[in-house]
């Protein structure tokens, strides 16, 4: 990896990722040669807020690679479970999201405007829903949250 990809990447993670008003970031990387469907990505936030409002992103970083236009996932969060689809390019073939050097990166909305009901330990799973055994191109997957309304 070369200095000038180096620092496209860790500034598109600090983009995504960090603020001040960040209550938890982080990221989990991916196998590049394919995400298998049978792999779960599990993340566990401790929270100790209550009061506080915010949104939950999951955070989609990939490369060309990434062989087409949408993404579906099977989301597992406070004993819900979920199916989201979602769009890494438009009709024309361009990459939505922030594009920096090989990577892009694309914050997809959880959650807006969630309070948590309790303490404790909050887990999200996450599955690839798509119809490959293994898809390429996924470099990391990652879960922010924020406080409500920050950029």
């Amino acid at each position: 990896m070369t200095v000038r990809n180096l620092l496209i990447l860790l500034s598109s993670a600090l983009l995504c990722a960090c603020s001040p008003r960040t209550m938890y970031s982080h990221f989990q990387p991916v196998p590049m040669m394919g995400w298998s469907m049978d792999s779960v990505l599990q993340f566990d936030v401790p929270v100790d807020d209550t009061v506080g409002v915010y949104d939950v992103l999951l955070c989609i970083r990939h490369t060309e690679m990434y062989p087409y236009q949408n993404m579906w996932l099977f989301t597992e969060w406070n004993q819900q479970i979920d199916t989201i689809e979602f769009y890494l390019a438009d009709d024309y073939g361009r990459w939505l999201g922030n594009v920096g050097g090989k990577f892009i990166e694309m914050p997809v909305l959880f959650e807006q405007a969630y309070r948590f009901p309790h303490t404790g330990t909050y887990t999200l799973r996450v599955q690839q829903g798509m119809r490959d055994e293994a898809i390429r191109g996924v470099s990391d997957v990652g879960l922010i949250i924020r406080n409500h309304g920050e950029e």
